[in-house]
């Protein structure tokens, strides 16, 4: 796929690369699971026998979602990872992505780590680069991704049903408490950051997770904007309601030991950034997660119930319900 807009930048006194130059030189490879990838018009994909099309878009942009000194190659990781997770969600198998980016400049250095990190994931996942866009701009970045995932067995949103568990991967609120510390709004000692910081830098997206949860969810979604606000989603998709222990959410030390502040909650029920998924699913089917969980050598906790009636209540450790101030991360809030 050739990218419309064609731009000259200039690098050092005596070298310039063109658009094409660079889509070849960094985002180019074979591709083995398209028709054909990068260096036509469009690209041209095959979807398996008795498989639908998953497809998920998220854009991560400079001084929003990442800090403008961000390492590029956790940040080519990252970039990934976020759709990986929208991939997860859906109980879909990753196949192909397509990636937009806007630069405003050419710098090689940047652009080889960036698209090592990209690469390095896509590869752990089968992933192949099957075309995109590039232009000058203030950096921005932006994935769609493509799955496949057999017909009538992709995870949703509205399944969720009273008596269900709520379940989550992995831990909440690290993401949230490493930002806190990098922009001055908490201070961690250099053991507690680095217990927090690999969930902001290099979340790891649940691919296998979802796939394992085809037919035992009644209801997933990835955590990108905190847990009350994406796990509001599958209440309102669902027209049910919940009930959560505060104290079963699985944290580390540096966020649990900051429950009783206003920060420490604000991190693991609303922080965001978390890339685990939330999911849904019978009381009949509890050991078979925990099944799921020791053969993926993952953490699933069990941290409420879903209601009959509307809301989302959360419980502190007397048992009482909590006042919270925001449900989670909003653009335009």
């Amino acid at each position: 796929m050739l990218p419309d807009i064609h731009v000259i930048l200039a690098i050092g006194s005596f070298f310039t690369m063109n658009e094409f130059d660079l889509i070849r030189r960094y985002f180019t490879r074979a591709t083995t699971a398209a028709v054909l990838g990068v260096g036509d018009d469009a690209a041209l994909i095959q979807v398996s026998d008795g498989n639908v099309l998953a497809v998920s878009t998220d854009m991560l942009v400079n001084g929003t979602h990442f800090l403008p000194d961000a390492d590029p190659f956790l940040l080519g990781h990252k970039t990934l990872a976020v759709n990986l997770s929208d991939m997860a969600a859906m109980g879909a198998n990753p196949r192909w992505a397509t990636l937009a980016i806007a630069l405003p400049n050419v710098n090689e250095a940047w652009l080889g780590k960036f698209s090592a990190g990209f690469f390095a994931l896509a590869d752990q996942h089968g992933v192949e680069l099957i075309g995109g866009d590039t232009t000058r701009g203030p950096l921005n970045l932006c994935v769609t991704i493509m799955g496949e995932v057999p017909h009538g067995k992709a995870l949703l949103r509205s399944g969720a049903q009273a008596g269900d568990e709520i379940w989550v991967s992995g831990r909440l609120g690290d993401a949230a408490l490493a930002l806190a510390h990098l922009q001055g709004r908490a201070v961690l000692s250099g053991t507690e950051f680095a217990a927090c910081a690999q969930a902001l830098h290099q979340p790891q997206p649940r691919v296998a997770l979802g796939l394992a949860l085809r037919g035992v969810a009644n209801s997933v979604i990835d955590i990108s904007d905190g847990l009350l606000a994406d796990l509001g989603h599958i209440l309102e998709a669902s027209e049910v309601g919940a009930q959560i222990d505060l104290m079963k959410i699985p944290a580390s030390l540096p966020v649990s030991n900051n429950f009783n502040q206003p920060l420490g909650l604000q991190c693991v029920l609303a922080g965001g950034d978390d890339y685990e998924l939330c999911f849904t699913a019978p009381v009949a089917r509890h050991a078979e997660v925990l099944r799921i969980s020791a053969k993926l050598d993952l953490r699933l906790t069990c941290i409420g119930e879903i209601v009959a009636w509307q809301g989302c209540i959360v419980h502190d450790a007397a048992g009482k319900p909590l006042k919270l101030e925001s449900s989670g991360y909003d653009h335009f809030r």
